[in-house]
């Protein structure tokens, strides 16, 4: 499905002026569409907005970022992977409080993806129990643990059964004859 947006509404956009990290610059001359996207294939939400074809706000939205009202009709956050902070100023209060109610509720689900993503993660990559210690395909082996690229020695190709168990608790060893 991808991309979709799923909250918008209008707004001056500025943002911080890199160089003295004070003044705020226009991005645009008037208002524009500021919205919310949602990716689910990414499971992803980020505040875009287009002044013509041109991007002048691709924020990904994420659980340490917080949106301030800083008057009665604008607002700004950070967003440290862009390396700015936006702010957004809008014609009314209450679109300002729209706004930054939306920004709460899909930080929110920021959060709970990035910890579903998280839990995922520690399930595919939790190393097996039932590892042989010797596992030759271990990251940490005592060649690699001291010495230069000179000293380090490749591991051999697996040995047979009789010197290397297999990582499974019920591998039954036989020796080769």
């Amino acid at each position: 499905m991808g991309e979709q947006p799923i909250f918008s509404t209008r707004a001056h956009v500025f943002q911080i002026d890199p160089n003295t990290k004070k003044n705020w610059v226009p991005t645009s001359k008037h208002a524009v569409t500021v919205s919310y996207f949602f990716d689910s294939t990414r499971n992803v939400y980020r505040i875009i907005s287009l002044d013509g074809s041109k991007a002048i706000i691709n924020s990904t939205i994420t659980p340490n970022m917080t949106f301030t009202k800083t008057s009665q009709k604008f607002g700004q956050w950070a967003d440290s992977r862009a390396n700015t902070v936006y702010g957004l100023g809008f014609s009314s209060e209450s679109l300002l409080v729209k706004f930054a109610e939306k920004f709460a509720e899909f930080k929110e689900a920021a959060r709970i993806a990035k910890e579903k993503s998280q839990e995922k993660m520690e399930l595919t990559s939790t190393p097996s129990q039932e590892s042989a210690p010797g596992d030759l395909l271990s990251p940490l082996t005592p060649e690699s643990i001291n010495g230069t690229d000179e000293d380090r020695v490749t591991p051999e190709p697996p040995q047979p059964a009789e010197a290397r168990a297999e990582p499974s608790q019920n591998a039954l060893l036989f020796p080769h004859r």
